[in-house]
């Protein structure tokens, strides 16, 4: 039985990103003398298509409290629209049950949006990671929003801390800690063993890829104020790859609106190209994806783990169009790059040319999980929100 003294730390994950962005904050809020974990899982994580990556955290040994499915089907602006209102009502009610002191979420999905809204009107105090970046998509939006309505503040680097003061959040609330998933990156050897290696090929589909030669990662999402052009986009960007003759781990995208105009282009690239040297894969669990990460010649795309693990491991990489948009980044990437597969190809070739970057760790030094959990145990927070300024 749980002492009164501990508080519940109630944490919602929704897709695969998330969950390697919070994993080491669970790890350490579960063995905290003075709190309780508690799991909701949700959306992407519990879909076969977007592989399900539930069945990953409770393999590492995290229980699940609750399982809520807030993903209306389509993928358009109208379908997440209503995705975030289902997540508000399936939301509600698993914290009504579970009675959290605190919910904690992350970064800036719609999902997001819907964990900030129902835990802040049912009067639970929400924490918040990686608040006061800037990008592009909507992401942009939904993130300072979440920021108005949390009553912590977790960002990863010390611009986004200042960022978010600025907004009128109360300095002592506003802990700068890094990014969980650094934390990940910073514990883990990078040298493939002989399993992995043979896993990779035993999950994906299409052409056996030798990881001990060179090899691109591609991922790619769809960018949502721009989701009608993710065909054309990603055509451009796999095209592009495959047009350097290098071997390819590609990524399917997330579930945001325009996903299946990208997952459409892959289809339809994989049929044009039965024998193109690309591997194309749901998810990987978080410490194999920073292998896969930190062992590409050059990872190519739009996702922001370019940036944020890409930065700390060196890993060239290439930021197609304007999802990223902003966000502040190492040496490493070659940035707002055009969806044009000449240019594109141009740029991968340099980068591979180039070789690893210096680490950079500007979005963590691998301790973010021990300041979250401590911040949690400790922190005075009241309900009631007023401007700081």
């Amino acid at each position: 039985m749980n002492t009164p003294s501990k508080r519940k730390i109630c944490v919602v994950i929704i897709n695969r990103a998330n969950y390697a962005r919070i994993k080491t904050a669970l790890r350490e809020i579960k063995n905290h003398p003075l709190l309780e974990l508690q799991i909701v899982a949700g959306s992407a994580l519990l879909i076969e298509r977007h592989g399900k990556a539930v069945d990953i955290i409770r393999r590492d040994g995290f229980p699940i409290d609750a399982e809520v499915h807030m993903s209306v089907e389509g993928e358009t602006p109208l379908t997440m629209a209503k995705s975030v209102g289902l997540g508000i009502i399936e939301l509600t009610s698993a914290f009504d049950i579970l009675r959290p002191d605190i919910v904690l979420t992350i970064a800036d999905r719609f999902e997001t949006m819907a964990t900030a809204i129902a835990a802040s009107y049912m009067n639970i105090p929400v924490a918040h990671t990686q608040g006061g970046e800037v990008t592009g998509s909507i992401d942009e939006s939904v993130r300072h929003a979440v920021t108005k309505l949390a009553h912590i503040h977790f960002p990863a680097t010390q611009l986004s801390a200042e960022r978010i003061i600025k907004m009128g959040e109360h300095p002592n609330t506003v802990v700068m800690t890094g990014c969980p998933a650094i934390d990940i990156v910073a514990e883990t050897d990078t040298t493939f063993t002989k399993e992995e290696m043979d896993l990779i090929d035993y999950v994906g589909v299409g052409a056996p890829i030798d990881v001990t030669k060179p090899y691109l990662l591609m991922s790619q999402h769809p960018v949502t104020t721009e989701y009608q052009s993710g065909y054309d986009q990603i055509m451009e960007t796999i095209e592009a790859a495959h047009a350097t003759g290098i071997q390819m781990i590609a990524l399917w995208p997330n579930i945001d609106a325009g996903s299946d105009t990208i997952s459409k282009g892959m289809r339809v690239f994989r049929e044009h190209h039965p024998d193109a040297k690309i591997r194309f894969i749901k998810n990987f669990n978080p410490e194999l994806y920073v292998k896969v990460l930190a062992n590409a010649v050059c990872a190519v795309g739009n996702s922001s783990s370019f940036i944020r693990e890409g930065s700390f491991l060196g890993t060239p990489a290439v930021l197609v169009g304007s999802r990223q948009h902003g966000r502040e980044h190492g040496k490493n990437v070659y940035y707002d790059v055009a969806h044009d597969r000449a240019i594109i190809e141009s740029m991968i070739r340099e980068q591979v040319a180039h070789g690893r970057y210096e680490s950079d760790p500007i979005f963590g030094d691998g301790k973010a999980g021990e300041r979250i959990s401590a911040t949690l145990a400790s922190i005075q927070v009241e309900v009631q929100k007023r401007l700081a300024y």
